[in-house]
């Protein structure tokens, strides 16, 4: 796979990996209160967006090459966290992923037929459901989506910049609007703080995990490292570049929409009624056609980085070779893009709410592995060339890792709590099962031939290569 992702794109994919914008973000103001929500959006950057950001930018550019989360652990704590890393992150795909075609369908349904009518059952097997939904979701999402991903690195990053166009075109009409008549009507968007009979701790923690939902996916920056020209400069400039941009694309909204009243009663798709309000029908059936875009840019993004996760599973022999399979034009992991999406469409047949507590759960887990792994490479391998490193030392690394440890820690105690005995059974079963994958797989690996390192067997093309690689290339011609 060569180097195709220049800043931009890279920007949009950032984007789709975290954000897609304000769409279904509603719900924080009537759940945690108008103040609070904003505080929210504003605060949780600094303690857990930002610290993932620097942790993956520095350990990206230190080793720029597919793979993100397992070539860190591989290096830095051994095969087994690694394979752990990379088989939980492919795992937890399938329920992630399976949300955005059926979020499309019933998106595009409000604007030509009844909301009702999508949900036609044509079969049904136990929780497996077929109806107008799943087909139109198959038909307009997952089919060309991976068709696009078969295509490369630069037609998903470049759509991507369209796809962020029309997502967020809307939502800053919107913005515009409602701000203007909240100078006009001299109208306080920040009141009431919070919502009424509650309190300021419990306003917080009601809003938290939705706002980390939010900001979470900077480090799905690492799974295609090695598909992102002039990686050292480019991933720093597109994190910061797009930290901007998601913050913004969340906030000015929300506070835009704060012009209307009814914010008691906002769920997720309450922005098409806020429209409405500001500008009429028009800008209402924009932000439906922005929240389908970007309901397509979210799922066209991670289908890239998540097919990576397998590729390099594959590449080192823990999983079938057959994965690694190329496309002969594209150069792209075309049996890996099409194995996910397979595996995408069988699971958005279902409905399966509880599994949702595993998607926050394993997401937060790797977070840490990230860490840990900074940690340990920067005591195993303290010269290693660090092009972005994080400033200031061990106080530095402290800054940023210490709040979003214990972000973490209480979201996850805060969602255990609330999902109780079916939550522990779920993750405590994923992981049993992940963890006895290992093994066979493991023993597969030493019979075909390991690889030592995701990154070793890559091409000497010094388009293909790292720029370690690269380095070694010039030194032997």
């Amino acid at each position: 796979m060569t180097r195709q992702i220049s800043l931009l794109p890279l920007v949009g994919l950032i984007f789709f990996s975290v954000s897609g914008g304000a769409y279904s973000l509603e719900a924080l103001i009537s759940t945690s209160g108008p103040g609070m929500g904003i505080l929210l959006l504003v605060v949780m950057p600094i303690i857990y967006g930002v610290p993932i950001a620097a942790i993956t930018t520095e350990l990206a550019t230190a080793m720029p090459t597919e793979g993100g989360t397992y070539v860190w652990a591989q290096r830095a704590l051994g095969n087994f966290v690694a394979f752990e890393s990379g088989i939980l992150r492919w795992l937890n795909s399938w329920v992630d992923m399976a949300i955005y075609p059926v979020l499309f369908a019933s998106y595009l349904s409000t604007l030509f037929v009844p909301a009702t009518a999508g949900h036609t059952v044509i079969a049904s097997l136990g929780p497996f459901i077929i109806d107008v939904h799943w087909i139109v979701g198959v038909v307009c999402v997952i089919i060309p989506m991976a068709l696009l991903n078969i295509r490369g690195a630069r037609s998903v990053g470049d759509s991507s910049l369209l796809f962020a166009a029309i997502a967020l075109t809307p939502l800053a009409i919107l913005a515009v609007l409602g701000i203007v008549r909240l100078f006009v009507d001299h109208s306080n968007p920040l009141t009431p703080f919070l919502v009424e009979g509650s309190t300021a701790p419990a306003a917080f923690a009601a809003g938290l995990s939705l706002v980390m939902w939010s900001y979470c996916g900077f480090d799905r920056v690492g799974l295609i490292a090695g598909e992102i020209k002039n990686p050292t400069k480019v991933i720093p400039k597109a994190m910061l570049i797009s930290m901007i941009v998601i913050i913004a694309s969340y906030a000015l909204p929300l506070i835009g929409s704060m012009a209307v009243g009814g914010w008691e009663n906002w769920e997720a798709g309450s922005f098409g009624v806020v429209a409405d309000q500001l500008g009429g029908k028009w800008l209402s059936v924009l932000v439906t056609v922005g929240a389908l875009f970007a309901a397509v840019g979210l799922y066209s993004s991670l289908l890239m980085s998540n097919s990576r996760a397998i590729f390099v599973l594959a590449a080192d022999r823990y999983t079938p070779p057959g994965l690694t399979r190329l496309s002969p034009r594209f150069g792209t992991p075309v049996v890996a893009i099409v194995v996910s999406s397979i595996i995408y469409a069988a699971f958005s047949l279902g409905s399966f709410i509880d599994l949702v507590v595993i998607d926050v759960f394993l997401i937060n887990l790797l977070l840490l592995i990230n860490l840990i792994a900074l940690v340990v490479l920067r005591i195993k391998d303290p010269d290693m060339p660090r092009p972005a490193k994080i400033p200031g030392g061990w106080f530095g690394v402290a800054l940023m890792g210490v709040p979003l440890t214990v972000v973490i820690v209480y979201v996850t105690w805060f969602t255990l709590r609330d999902y109780g005995t079916t939550a522990v059974w779920l993750l405590g079963g994923t992981l049993v099962l992940s963890v006895a994958a290992y093994f066979p797989a493991n023993r597969y690996r030493q019979r075909h031939g390991a690889i030592d390192s995701a990154t070793d067997g890559l091409s000497k093309d010094p388009d293909r290569a790292t720029p370690r690689e690269t380095e070694n290339f010039v030194e032997q011609a």
